[in-house]
């Protein structure tokens, strides 16, 4: 098993961090351009800004996302990701050990799946995307890149997500629909038809409007 470094130190930085501790995993240090080189922060090593990494050979280390993905600020993971992802560096898919996860399930480089999470048969998840606590994801559903699905969301069987979606927290989708592009779910919202791409879904009434 490889040291990883994780992007970025804030809260879901710190998550990532609690973890991989918990699955055992080495941590070699934070990289954020905000605290001082060779400080330490929660036990571990500040390395320096984001260059920092590429002192690092690409085989002997994988990295992890540790930026939250909030729709205002997204775009600052998905950057990073592909960035180092062009360079030659691995992302590592971590699943907390409190989550459930079946068998068949598939999940890209550098998916997150946080505690209390269920993933059920048939789902397929692609890179980058954050899959955060207690959600419940059910059978066969396609969920695309850089996607943040938030606290305690529900995604009934057979949906469809694009790439750079957001699913606010208690969100429910019911079973197969599709969620185009860029679009946000708003926390709350009960989505009972397909949603096209670039969308703002919110609640009571689940109304769509354009970003």
């Amino acid at each position: 098993m490889k040291p990883v470094i994780i992007l970025g130190s804030g809260g879901h930085a710190r998550v990532i961090l609690n973890i991989l501790s918990r699955l055992g995993v080495m941590v070699k240090g934070f990289v954020d351009p905000h605290r001082p080189v060779s400080s330490i922060y929660m036990g571990i090593s500040v390395l320096g800004d984001d260059q920092s990494v590429l002192n690092c050979e690409t085989d002997q280390v994988e990295l992890v996302n540790g930026i939250g993905s909030l729709p205002r600020d997204a775009k600052l993971r998905s950057t990073l990701f592909d960035f180092f992802q062009k360079r030659g560096y691995t992302f590592k898919t971590v699943i907390d050990p409190l989550a459930f996860v079946a068998d068949d399930v598939r999940l890209a480089a550098g998916v997150q799946v946080m505690a209390g999470v269920i993933i059920q048969t048939g789902t397929i998840i692609a890179e980058n995307s954050i899959v955060n606590s207690g959600v419940i994801v059910e059978h066969d559903c396609r969920i695309g890149k850089h996607v943040h699905i938030a606290p305690g969301a529900v995604l009934s069987g057979e949906i469809l997500v694009g790439d750079h979606v957001h699913i606010g927290t208690g969100a429910t989708v019911i079973q197969g629909i599709e969620i185009g592009e860029g679009s946000v779910i708003g926390a709350g919202s009960v989505v009972t038809r397909s949603v096209s791409c670039q969308q703002i879904v919110f609640p009571p009434r689940a109304q769509h409007q354009d970003l």
